[in-house]
């Protein structure tokens, strides 16, 4: 590992002696290390000079996902306690909704997922909040893909009525779903600007608290808009 770490100083490479000299290794011992690292792709030698190699940079691109995702999560908890319900982060990739993160607790828990979210973003909001900022052609490939079916007596009936509905939703405007997704729940979700990625935060509440919905909806896009830099940074890479 310090022999990684000191590699790493070293944009334009390093040749062993001075590796071995940085971390106070033997020559023979430090060389030995350093093919073997080599060989297995953390490092890669050129002309006599280590650099780092493909499997140390794509282990570098993990940790920096990780910590991405912990901000994600982070600020999803923040907000979970401050408005009192439960936060969901989600994005459209490769063709797929993509549940990323959700903050709840025991007193204030999630939809329980009971029928695939990926195959039924017609009927949730977050799926319609995502569906809305796709381009025509990518929509319809969706819905082919994954047709309107009824989900509870409340879902769109079919795909005609659905289009409609997104194409009637106002940029930057809450998407509100009630009961279409599941008996007994209200749901709202806030499109997000994240580079090109159609991405949505979400909330949702018990059907006989829905009078708190819009407002907590507004709340959440408040909070979004104090921590928009980072966040937006976090969730777009």
């Amino acid at each position: 590992m310090r022999l990684l770490e000191s590699v790493a100083q070293h944009g334009h490479g390093a040749p062993a002696k001075q590796l071995a000299r940085e971390v106070g290794l033997a020559l023979p011992t430090a060389y030995h290390l350093l093919r073997t690292l080599a060989y297995e792709g953390y490092l890669r030698r050129e002309k006599g000079l280590f650099f780092l190699g493909e499997a140390a940079e794509r282990l570098a691109g993990s940790a920096a996902r990780q910590k991405r995702r912990s901000t994600v999560a982070d600020a999803l908890a923040q907000w979970r306690d401050a408005i009192g319900v439960p936060v969901y982060y989600a994005v459209y990739r490769e063709g797929e909704i993509e549940v990323e993160c959700v903050a709840d607790s025991p007193a204030i828990p999630a939809v329980e997922e009971w029928a695939d979210f990926r195959e039924t973003g017609h009927a949730h909001a977050i799926g319609q909040c995502l569906l809305s900022q796709l381009g025509e052609e990518a929509r319809r490939d969706h819905l082919d893909r994954y047709p309107v079916q009824s989900i509870t007596p409340y879902t769109v009936r079919d795909e005609r009525t659905l289009l409609r509905r997104l194409d009637e939703t106002k940029r930057m405007e809450p998407v509100i779903e009630r009961q279409e997704y599941a008996l007994g729940t209200v749901c709202a979700a806030i499109p997000v600007t994240a580079g090109t990625m159609a991405a949505t935060m979400a909330i949702s509440l018990p059907a006989h608290q829905a009078d708190r919905l819009l407002p907590a909806a507004r709340q959440l896009q408040d909070e979004m808009g104090r921590l928009l830099g980072s966040f937006a940074l976090s969730i777009s890479i």
